[in-house]
């Protein structure tokens, strides 16, 4: 497969420093809420890279869930490949992309768990199919097949029987705390715009870098 013949200009719009928002969670709230009302497949989608003890990296894509000021909060399972990395390496990056809008955000930080009450509340708000798949998936760890993966499902969903569900304490939220965020915006002739803000202490630097 030759896919080196592949081209596209883009040229929607610009991206000024000076102009854009001095708190990048601020700024990346412009750009989901714009993704959002544009109609973005999956716009609150970002792909997280963990690494293991021994600095084996791993990636998947996973739904962001609550912006806070202090940073981004998404869910999982604890005892997930993800969790199971984070657990001994806080270091995290994430990745959003909107090819509608010719936008990423790339962002670096360190990640810790939420607190009882956040995770508590999200997992209430699931759906009751959504709670059972939470509770009976041993995430990341093999299975025979199919069948097997739906037949536990169906057998952990008799024991409940539309009853309330308490949350695991092997499932919850993280917190990622940004130290490092980049927006990209596609330029003509690929002289896309980048800016970085830099965490130092609790102001941010900001600065242009090259394409």
């Amino acid at each position: 497969m030759d896919l080196s013949g592949i081209r596209r200009e883009y040229t929607q719009r610009g991206l000024n420093k000076h102009t854009i928002d001095r708190n990048p969670l601020k700024e990346l709230e412009k750009w989901l809420k714009e993704a959002e009302d544009t109609g973005c497949n999956e716009h609150s989608a970002m792909t997280i890279a963990t690494a293991n003890a021994d600095g084996h990296p791993s990636m998947r894509v996973v739904l962001l869930k609550y912006l806070k000021p202090e940073g981004l909060v998404f869910f999982t399972n604890y005892r997930s490949r993800k969790g199971k990395d984070l657990s001994v390496n806080s270091n995290i990056a994430a990745h959003f992309f909107w090819p509608e809008l010719e936008r990423q955000v790339k962002i670096e930080g360190m990640v810790h768990k939420t607190d009882a009450e956040t995770s508590d509340a999200y997992f209430a708000s699931r759906p009751f199919e959504s709670k059972i798949s939470a509770i009976m998936s041993h995430q990341s760890s093999e299975v025979a097949g199919r069948h097997e993966l739906e037949q536990m499902w169906r057998d952990e969903k008799k024991k409940w029987q539309e009853q309330t569900i308490e949350r695991p304490d092997y499932w919850g939220g993280y917190l990622i705390k940004p130290t490092r965020v980049e927006f990209w915006q596609g330029g003509e002739h690929r002289l896309h715009d980048r800016i970085l803000y830099l965490k130092h202490f609790t102001k941010w630097d900001i600065v242009r870098l090259m394409p």
